[in-house]
């Protein structure tokens, strides 16, 4: 049973092939998403506050962020996003291949919706893409 709404997920995350696999699960899973991506923490900033070059970017339904970035990191983000009235409500998903006990509890302190081990393989990518898909686009409701 696939929704006909459509919603905007933000991926932040500057390795490309993890791009590509998460651009190709999202097509092949067939979920109804505008999947927009960028590269390092900073876009991710200017991308949320619409500064330029993202003057006209669309407020995302979820953001899927990666932890180690460049220029500005994942937790900083995380901080940044938790912290804004108008960005809070906005669920976070960090997708890391960490799996430091200090970095999912930090990012939970930091008000991340939820911690999810990037998988290295393809099948388990796809179902961990599907998973995501089904639990916040299907299943939870997502904050207008």
């Amino acid at each position: 049973m696939m929704s006909e709404t459509r919603y905007t997920v933000l991926l932040v995350e500057d390795n490309v092939a993890d791009i590509i696999l998460m651009e190709e699960a999202v097509d092949d899973i067939g979920l109804n998403i505008d999947l927009e991506v960028v590269h390092n923490g900073e876009e991710a900033l200017q991308f949320l506050y619409r500064s330029e070059p993202y003057a006209d970017a669309v407020r995302p339904d979820l953001i899927l962020l990666d932890l180690n970035l460049p220029r500005t990191d994942g937790f900083a983000v995380l901080e940044k996003i938790k912290q804004d009235r108008d960005l809070m409500q906005i669920p976070v998903i960090v997708l890391s291949t960490s799996q430091s006990d200090a970095d999912i509890n930090r990012s939970y302190r930091l008000h991340a919706n939820c911690f999810i081990n990037k998988p290295l393989g393809l099948d388990q990518f796809m179902n961990v893409v599907s998973s995501i898909g089904s639990f916040w686009l299907h299943t939870v409701k997502l904050p207008k």
